[in-house]
């Protein structure tokens, strides 16, 4: 895999609309505001680019324009990180203009950026890991730089730090609060921290002893799941097929699967038929270990551990659970294809490789 570079003080980084275009509307300018100057804060220089805030209409109509984002990202040498705005749920309209586009493959494979987000971005993670390029399921804009409260969440701040060169994170850290969702995204809520909570159950190991290793691959269930069978979308799983975007059982081989559920909150049937498409697939007779992320607020806890176990019935595959990454805050980074441990003594995941260039 090819890694990107890591962050330094003063560079620019591009802000995408690759899924949704929420962040044009006028209903989010005070977070927008809010991103941009945690961002400069933080010592970035935000770049938004010409079609992200065009609106969630337009970016519908014209999933091109966000196509030409990401490839204009690319093609902007003074530009070193991308930032997703936020997730949607139709980001595979972008693979016909990104995929048939030799020059942002060849500027892809050939200067690698950090490139940040998560849920319908699993698509484009997976894209990203197709072309050979390591890509980090964590923070976007919306949901972390411009995070409503008096100040970036704690854990987040930590995260962040890690984008940087220099400041590296050897693994997943351990948070000993979690957050709810948010109701009010206004501009009333500005200034008003999250619901937080003890977290009382830390990293659950629901089944498997010692540790494996492996390279992490995953990314939102729901995501993953309709990338095989096109239930949102029809015509989703045939675009994926052509681009061969889904990674083969030979990629899945002796990889870490890290999931986690989205802020629809599946029920527990929903989850078990997501898992069993997954199991149809063939994923869990190859992989060495599964990493699980909290539920959004604890929704279907319980249930969701007692899933996986029936569904997986191999006692011999390590499961870690609640881990801080996904739709749940706070939220962590997991870098594509990074070789990872999952160690079940310790209840830990550790980085054994950088997860940036030299």
């Amino acid at each position: 895999m090819k890694k990107p570079k890591g962050l330094q003080m003063g560079d620019k980084v591009a802000v995408v609309s690759l899924s949704s275009g929420i962040l044009g509307e006028s209903f989010a300018e005070h977070q927008l505001k809010l991103g941009s100057d945690r961002l400069t804060e933080l010592g970035l220089v935000p770049v938004f680019m010409p079609h992200a805030l065009k609106g969630m209409d337009a970016l519908d109509k014209y999933p091109e324009w966000r196509a030409e984002d990401l490839k204009e990202a690319f093609r902007d040498t003074s530009i070193k990180g991308i930032i997703c705005a936020i997730g949607g749920d139709d980001t595979y309209r972008l693979l016909p203009y990104l995929m048939e586009d030799d020059e942002f493959i060849e500027n892809v494979k050939s200067s690698p950026k950090l490139f940040t987000g998560f849920s319908d971005t699993t698509v484009n993670h997976l894209m990203f890991h197709r072309l050979g390029m390591t890509s980090f399921y964590g923070p976007n804009f919306l949901n972390d730089f411009a995070e409503l409260g008096s100040e970036l969440l704690p854990y987040t701040r930590t995260i962040v730090k890690g984008l940087f060169a220099g400041h590296e994170l050897d693994g997943v850290p351990k948070s000993d609060t979690w957050y709810e969702e948010r109701i009010d995204f206004s501009e009333g809520a500005l200034g008003k921290d999250r619901k937080s909570h003890v977290e009382e159950n830390g990293f659950e190991v629901l089944q498997g002893e010692g540790h494996v290793t492996g390279k992490l691959l995953g990314g939102c269930l729901e995501s993953l799941v309709e990338c095989l069978t096109g239930e949102r979308y029809k015509e989703q799983a045939d675009v994926i097929k052509t681009f061969n975007v889904f990674p083969s059982l030979d990629e899945w081989k002796n990889a870490l699967l890290f999931i986690e559920t989205s802020e629809e909150r599946p029920t527990p049937d929903k989850f078990k038929e997501m898992l069993n498409v997954l199991k149809k697939y063939g994923l869990f007779e190859v992989i060495n270990g599964i990493l699980v992320g909290k539920p959004q607020n604890e929704v279907h806890y319980e249930e969701y551990k007692s899933v996986l176990v029936e569904i997986l019935q191999d006692k011999t595959i390590p499961i870690l659970y609640n881990l801080p990454f996904g739709h749940a805050y706070p939220r962590c980074l997991l870098p594509y294809g990074i070789e990872t441990t999952l160690d079940t003594e310790d209840k830990s995941v550790k980085f054994d490789e950088s997860y940036f260039s030299g």
